[in-house]
């Protein structure tokens, strides 16, 4: 009876580990391609292009059905950072209930043999809010209507900004024509502080980034400190990935996202290398404000100050 029993487990094992490797013949991964900045909305203006690479990493020649209309072929799954799913659009949902024909070829990739294209994340996703979004792909190698065969892609972090107002300032570090994102200017510390806070003011995530040494502000914490010591590099992207939507979301260090209705900079020092700057400011509550003193933390890098710390002393209210 036990030779019977250890005959049908041998046999199950060898089935699952069969499984396994025709499962894990291929791999799908996928990256921003010409990564820019993003907002909601906009699916021709503002495209969220993502490159997909499939992978065959077995020893046999993996082969696959690609839809020409590669709807058919996978889908996009988004998540906010409490885990809300995004919806598909409207127009793919129209695409998949509706009786046309799905044409496709097959493709046969030999072993570390690869296949790519480029598609645009807005036409699955509908995207209307500005947050951090977490980004998969689920791969279908016998189209869309064989769901369960599908191979998963790694995440990939998605930063949606609010729209830009037609007020915007000369503040934002932007290249109007191609929206990339401009490098630190070798500006004072003063000024630093100043448009840190005028891009708080405005919601304008990437100016408001643009010199803090976030790495520095999330050691801040023991306990976060700890745990960034202690885990690999990528574990330590990911760190500060998580770091950076909590503090867009208000949900840790408050004091540093806090919005002033006004601000004075009041002192400014600093030597070769180092510096503080002090900045008044007035939070409004409903009958009243609270003022606080701010006083920034700085240090040089190659001529360009970044904020590393700060802290805060309550002065009263008026």
């Amino acid at each position: 009876m036990k030779r019977i029993l250890l005959g049908i487990i041998s046999v199950i094992c060898l089935f699952a580990h069969s499984l396994y490797a025709q499962e894990n013949k291929a791999e799908v991964s996928i990256k921003f391609y010409d990564r820019t900045m993003y907002y909601p909305g906009d699916v021709k203006d503002n495209p969220v292009y993502v490159h997909v690479t499939i992978k065959n990493t077995g020893s046999d020649t993996y082969r696959f059905k690609l839809a020409d209309d590669r709807a058919f072929s996978m889908d996009f799954f988004g998540f906010n950072v409490k885990n809300s799913q995004l919806p598909a659009t409207s127009s793919l949902t129209r695409k998949r209930t509706t009786n046309n024909s799905v044409y496709f070829r097959e493709i046969a990739l030999e072993h570390d043999e690869e296949y790519s294209f480029i598609e645009n994340l807005k036409d699955y996703l509908e995207i209307t809010e500005p947050s951090i979004y977490y980004i998969e792909l689920k791969f279908y190698p016998e189209l869309y209507k064989q769901k369960n065969t599908s191979i998963v892609s790694n995440r990939l972090s998605l930063e949606i900004r609010p729209s830009p107002a037609a007020a915007a300032s000369t503040l934002i570090p932007v290249e109007s024509k191609t929206q990339a994102v401009l490098q630190p200017q070798e500006i004072s510390p003063d000024k630093v502080i100043e448009q840190t806070i005028i891009a708080r003011q405005k919601a304008l995530w990437d100016q408001f980034f643009l010199y803090m040494d976030l790495e520095e502000i999330l050691k801040r914490d023991p306990s976060r400190n700890r745990k960034y010591n202690s885990v690999s590099a990528s574990e330590r992207a990911d760190m500060l990935e998580s770091f950076k939507a909590d503090l867009m979301l208000s949900r840790i260090d408050q004091d540093v996202v806090a919005i002033p209705s006004k601000f004075v900079l009041e002192t400014t020092t600093y030597s070769q290398n180092e510096g503080t700057v002090k900045v008044k400011q007035w939070f409004k509550n409903d009958t009243y404000y609270e003022v606080k003193r701010y006083t920034y933390y700085v240090r040089q890098r190659d001529g360009i100050w970044q904020i590393y710390d700060y802290s805060v002393d309550n002065l009263g209210t008026e």
